[in-house]
């Protein structure tokens, strides 16, 4: 048996790298396209989570704040296309309230400084219930003892100046 790692990439930008502006509010606010590979056979779901601990400030955060949340992803999803709609999700996801208490993607907007935004893919051992629209603590609480394996994709960004 060959043991597999979970691997997050995308094709618009690189670990560490600066995420391109058609995916932030400064742009189209657009999804960007997210591929993986190496999910264990075993694998029940996935989950979704992106992420920025550097509100609001990166000199003093202050808060995690949270872009998107998407669970119950079959296991065989091999990704997520560019702006992904509603509708084109894979049948049986189901999507988590984000920091601006609404369902669906919210890319990076900064009010200050170059923040790092952490896009986070968990294998469950489960298909977790509906959760009802759940906040990523309460989604994290639901995944807790079931995580087979994690990868995370780092991209940064800082608003232009005006």
């Amino acid at each position: 048996m060959v043991a597999t790692t979970l691997q997050l990439i995308s094709t618009a930008f690189g670990h560490g790298a600066s995420i391109p502006r058609r995916f932030t509010c400064e742009g189209e606010d657009r999804s960007p396209p997210l591929s993986w590979s190496g999910i264990p056979a075993h694998a029940r779901s996935l989950v979704l989570i992106v992420d920025d601990p550097d509100a609001p400030d990166p000199a003093a955060p202050q808060m995690t704040w949270v872009h998107w949340v998407l669970y119950n992803l079959a296991p065989d999803t091999v990704g997520l296309e560019e702006g992904v709609k509603l509708l084109a999700l894979p049948a049986g996801t189901l999507l988590g309230k984000n920091d601006w208490k609404r369902t669906g993607y919210g890319g990076p907007c900064p009010p200050i400084g170059r923040h790092r935004y952490f896009h986070k893919l968990y294998a469950l051992d489960a298909l977790l219930p509906d959760l009802r629209k759940p906040t990523k603590s309460e989604l994290l609480l639901a995944m807790e003892g079931r995580i087979l394996a994690q990868a995370e994709l780092m991209g940064t960004y800082q608003k232009e100046r005006s």
